[in-house]
């Protein structure tokens, strides 16, 4: 029995844990596209010039494929119902409001030149 246990608390704002965005972005990590599920392998671990990024991340009122906090950056892999999609403008106005920098790349994109859609990211952004 643990009667000398230690509470801090820290002055950080934090996003509940749950609720139906989180179980729905949940979900999504447990089945990822094609698309999805190759570009994971290389951002995953920092492999991508350092940078930390996350998989199905709510912000929001929206689910990110993929988020990077610094630099404020967000992936998205797009099939053809996100064709002229003014769902898809709207959630990029959020997201540019907030500060994070918006790649969208097709799926067929990602899958057939997936070192092209890297070196499009790492030369927008500014890294080697």
């Amino acid at each position: 029995m643990r009667t000398n246990v230690e509470h801090f608390v820290y002055d950080v704002k934090v996003a509940p844990m749950s609720g139906p965005l989180h179980d729905r972005a949940r979900a999504m990590r447990k089945a990822p596209t094609p698309a999805e599920r190759r570009l994971w392998q290389r951002l995953r671990n920092r492999q991508l010039a350092g940078l930390k990024f996350r998989r199905q991340v709510p912000l929001g009122p929206y689910i990110a494929d993929f988020a990077c906090k610094g630099p404020a950056v967000i992936i998205e892999c797009d099939g053809g119902q996100h064709a002229e999609n003014s769902y898809d403008a709207n959630r990029d106005a959020w997201f540019a409001e907030e500060g994070y920098r918006v790649f969208r790349f097709w799926n067929g994109e990602i899958l057939d030149n997936l070192e092209g859609v890297l070196e499009t990211i790492l030369r927008t952004l500014g890294r080697p």
